[in-house]
């Protein structure tokens, strides 16, 4: 048998190195394209953030799609996406998943969202506490008469299970399951359209999603307490708005200085972003998300040192 060359033993150790080295970044797109996916809720703002940043970037390419924060949370688990997009926190059973798979969670708040209760402009009720949201999406109030209005059947608009605002609705308004009669909607946009021809509707979404032909209602955290109205930024801010929730972004590890998942973040958190943010309809973070984004980046910019 002849001896095997040299150069080709190198040859195969190199390719061997390299087919290797795909399989462990084989979650990671080229350094010039971007995929994520997620929440409908976040899917409008975090375009408009795509848009903003390939102009500036051209050579970049930013892909954004919806399907709901539990399918950004499972792409990005599997491998398939750079970026989530939720509009809840990821779920323990979720990190159990992702560290079964090798993949460490990081979080980032890139936006605040005043969730909105909304009902055709007709309607006569304008204030709602927490209990009465919950009880009507419960199915245990179902007459507007029952917590002010006019006798009409009350009819449910909710988003399905897949989405981060049901499970942020479920766990911290109803304290229970949805009734069986609420109509689940496939985003924001068709809970508004179903509602605004619906003069006996109510809907839940993301404030962006806020358009003329609906009205928002002021909510309450208790009965006595005072109603606050979603668009009063400030009571968002500090959390006296009841349904004031962080808009979150997941990645796999620690985005590393220079990527285009690193760069885009810290556009989508720079004033310019801040300023997208708003025209979209939604809050920047507030202190607390700042001062925890800002650690994340001091680590992730440290770890170069």
């Amino acid at each position: 048998m002849k001896p095997v060359n040299r150069s080709v033993i190198w040859v195969l150790i190199l390719i061997a190195i390299v087919a290797l080295s795909g399989c462990i970044n084989g979650n990671q797109a080229p350094s010039n394209t971007l995929e994520i996916k997620g929440s409908d809720t976040l899917v409008q703002l975090v375009s408009d953030m795509a848009e903003a940043y390939m102009m500036e970037h051209p050579e970049a390419d930013i892909s954004v799609t919806g399907g709901g924060s539990g399918c950004g949370i499972a792409a990005l688990i599997n491998g398939e996406v750079d970026i989530a997009d939720a509009s809840r926190r990821i779920e323990e059973g979720e990190l159990e998943k992702a560290s079964e798979r090798g993949i460490e969670i990081w979080e980032f708040v890139i936006a605040r969202d005043g969730l909105c209760i909304i009902v055709h402009p007709s309607n006569p009720v304008r204030n709602l506490t927490l209990d009465e949201v919950g009880a009507i999406y419960r199915g245990e109030i179902t007459n507007w008469k029952e917590v002010g209005g006019e006798d009409m059947k009350i009819t449910l608009y909710g988003r399905q299970s897949t989405s981060g605002t049901y499970e942020f609705m479920r766990e911290h308004v109803l304290k229970g399951d949805y009734s069986p009669d609420m109509l689940n909607m496939e985003g924001n946009k068709a809970i508004v359209d179903g509602v605004k021809v619906d003069k006996s509707g109510i809907g839940y979404i993301g404030i962006g999603y806020l358009r003329d032909g609906v009205k928002p209602l002021n909510i309450a955290s208790k009965k006595g307490s005072a109603y606050v109205s979603p668009l009063d930024q400030e009571a968002v801010e500090d959390g006296r708005y009841p349904l004031t929730r962080p808009l979150y972004q997941y990645t796999n590890g620690m985005p590393v200085v220079g990527s285009l998942a690193y760069n885009f973040l810290k556009f989508e958190l720079s004033d310019k972003g801040e300023n997208i943010t708003r025209r979209a309809g939604y809050y920047p973070p507030n202190t607390e998300d700042k001062a925890n984004n800002d650690e994340k980046f001091r680590m992730i910019e440290k770890k170069i040192r």
